[in-house]
């Protein structure tokens, strides 16, 4: 059974022997510290009136992937004003309503709204979606930018329907293979941006001529995410080809590698976790995450937070994100207490919920990237990352 069917969730932490009255002061105060902290805890800032923005604090911009992720936050938490504002200050800086891009959002911009680029990035697009139909069934429809599950198909239309009808662009999604796109244009995709749970989701309440396509792309992205994460590690590249390898090709935009198990790469784990507790769905994709706790818990026990190529191969320098590998990794446990592995998985697995209940949150510059995935991943294991 899944929650999608029972409405029931798992609290990990409760199973685990905390009480529920500690696990709900845990949770508000990691709102309280993400949203209202100290200059050097919050990442949260208001803008006017009725406006506010998550801020990078390692880049100082304003990103897609934070703006929608603080959203997704606020719909699980209840927190309808800093919702809308989040949401009024995308639609008024992040938007594009013209040129090649239109109907996407600039992925980045300064903190006072200019577009520091005008390309989208899919992951944001994907969860402002879900975010908002999110809010469309616990809040209520409003008018306007309000109107949430109408914005919510607008985006999603556009995903896939750009370059059609007379529209400029190009869709997020490769429509042939039905797998979603790094960026809009290129020839291969990021591992961490398959959500076939988000998918699901989409095909009750898209656009009804985009359902089918939303089905069955949460079908592919399960197949994906199988042949994408390594047999032994459970690793994934953060950008990779639609077969699933490491994506190595020359980028005219960067001159960094991308073919290694690093930040981006750390979201997949869990995005296979939250899949496994709202549908259930095993198609050998929720393996990797007994594999990756196995190699992070016992392999590299006694120093995990390293940088590695997909195979474990230990490489030099640490890891950017500690806090954020450790979160999506305990977030992870969803796809192996319950399931059908074996003591030894489980136990592993038991083991990360218990090192993120004793992981603070990040302090200092990088805070925003691992607080963002240690809330998600705090919210998935008290039950209350949730379908609304």
């Amino acid at each position: 059974m899944n929650t999608f069917e029972t409405k029931t969730y798992r609290n990990l932490f409760l199973e685990s022997g905390k009480s529920k009255e500690i696990i709900s002061q845990r949770l508000s105060e990691i709102w309280n510290t993400f949203f209202y902290g100290s200059e050097e805890e919050k990442i949260y800032h208001l803008a006017g009136n009725d406006m506010g923005y998550l801020e990078d604090t390692g880049n100082h911009d304003v990103r897609t992937e934070g703006m929608s992720y603080g959203m997704m936050i606020c719909v699980q938490m209840d927190k309808k004003e800093e919702f809308d504002r989040l949401w009024k200050w995308a639609c008024t800086y992040m938007w594009m309503e013209e040129g090649e891009n239109e109907g996407y959002f600039a992925w980045s911009c300064t903190t006072d709204g200019k577009k520091n680029s005008i390309g989208p990035a899919p992951d944001g697009e994907e969860f402002f979606a879900l975010a908002l139909f999110f809010a469309s069934h616990r809040w209520g429809e409003g008018y306007g930018i309000f109107a949430y599950a109408k914005q919510a198909r607008k985006i999603l239309s556009a995903c896939l329907h750009k370059g059609q009808n007379g529209r400029s662009g190009t869709p997020m999604w490769n429509l042939s293979n039905k797998q979603i796109l790094f960026v809009p244009g290129v020839d291969f995709t990021d591992p961490s941006y398959h959500l076939p749970h988000f998918y699901e989701l989409f095909a009750l309440w898209a656009e009804e001529e985009d359902r089918l396509f939303w089905k069955e792309a949460a079908a592919v992205s399960r197949e994906y995410l199988k042949m994408a994460c390594h047999k032994k590690t459970g690793m994934n590249a953060e950008y990779a080809e639609f077969d699933g390898r490491p994506m190595s090709r020359f980028l005219p935009w960067t001159v960094d590698r991308h073919d290694w198990f690093y930040s981006d790469a750390y979201r997949t784990v869990a995005n296979i976790g939250l899949d496994f507790e709202w549908f259930g769905v095993t198609k050998g994709q929720e393996k990797a995450a007994p594999r990756l706790q196995h190699f992070l818990g016992e392999v590299r026990k006694e120093d995990p937070y390293r940088i590695y190529e997909v195979n474990g191969t230990c490489l030099e320098g640490t890891a950017l994100h500690p806090v954020g590998l450790l979160a999506a990794t305990a977030q992870g446990s969803l796809a192996v207490i319950g399931s059908s592995a074996d003591k030894a998985e489980i136990a592993q697995a038991w083991s990360f919920v218990e090192r993120l209940w004793n992981e603070p949150l990040r302090r200092g510059d990088r805070r925003y990237y691992d607080n963002c995935l240690y809330f998600f991943a705090f919210l998935a294991l008290s039950g209350n990352y949730r379908i609304w």
